[in-house]
């Protein structure tokens, strides 16, 4: 999908989600963009109560073109084509909403989880945790089949890549791409900030790798916050396992940053938020040797 493109229609998923490959890994890092998908199946608009701007409410937007530069850094960039109104890849596989889903729900199905409740669950109900998506209720049967022809395939290649760079560097970070929206539903009386790190609470990730990163965005001139309100979701808290050699940071961008949030479109400043996160993903690869023990040898 071109720059030029926002969203796009179509019968079905020819590519439910791609994933861009260095000429060489020489990176221990691995970029996702699970929400950023733009391809909208006929059935589902039809479905659906809302217009196609409305449903876009939930899309982080052009966040895998910002990240796009890191395949040329030698690291594996994936990111979704389905949306994350049609499927949300950052919840468990099983978080469906009874409210939303017809049929008696399998028994393990997580149906009490807090995002369930907010109507945001694997098939969300809710767009920006306010407005319904569907004019009538989802048959479980269609439920069951994102899951297992795009969510578990998904992970699939997520864990794949992942799996990968732990054999080949002896660890594997994974930076979980996302953005917000410049307003929050709930005024808090605060501004927002640029950037947001989600790290669990230093659970999933080295925290001084957190902390480096949170630097060098300050330096770039960034306002940056740790874990409020964006901790990291179910992709940081499964692929985060540092004892294990496993580390995931989520990195929330402010949208009013680089396009204009009513028209879909790169705003002016696109050009340079993509070429500073660029130079984040420079600093983390260059300082991720140290800080994770990668031997020399196999990054070169």
């Amino acid at each position: 999908m071109s720059e030029s493109d926002t969203a796009k229609t179509a019968e079905v998923f020819t590519k439910p989600f791609e994933i861009l490959a260095p000429a060489k890994h020489t990176a221990p890092l691995v970029f996702n963009s699970p929400h950023s998908g733009r391809v909208y199946l006929n059935n589902f608009l039809a479905a659906s109560r809302l217009d196609l701007p409305s449903l876009r409410r939930s899309e982080d937007t052009f966040v895998e073109q910002l990240f796009a530069p890191v395949v040329k850094l030698g690291a594996p960039l994936m990111h979704a084509h389905f949306p994350r109104a049609y499927l949300d890849v950052n919840r468990e596989p099983f978080e469906l909403d009874p409210a939303l889903i017809t049929g008696t729900l399998p028994h393990y199905a997580n149906t009490q989880s807090v995002r369930v409740v907010g109507g945001l669950g694997t098939i969300a109900r809710v767009v920006s945790e306010s407005e319904e998506i569907y004019q009538n209720p989802l048959r479980l049967v269609e439920a069951l089949e994102r899951i297992n022809q795009h969510y578990m395939p998904y992970h699939s290649a997520l864990d794949g890549l992942m799996q990968a760079c732990l054999e080949k560097f002896g660890c594997a970070v994974l930076i979980d791409c996302h953005s917000m929206p410049s307003s929050p539903l709930y005024d808090t009386g605060c501004v927002r900030p640029d950037i947001v790190l989600g790290d669990r609470f230093s659970t999933s990730c080295n925290p001084e790798f957190t902390r480096l990163t949170a630097e060098h965005l300050k330096n770039m001139g960034y306002v940056v916050a740790f874990n409020k309100p964006y901790a990291g979701g179910f992709i940081t808290e499964h692929y985060g396992r540092p004892a294990r050699g496993r580390h995931a940071l989520q990195i929330e961008v402010n949208r009013a940053l680089y396009m204009d949030e009513t028209k879909y479109q790169h705003s002016e400043d696109f050009t340079t938020v993509r070429r500073d996160l660029t130079r984040l993903a420079e600093a983390m690869i260059e300082m991720a040797p140290a800080l994770f023990d990668v031997p020399r040898a196999a990054a070169e």
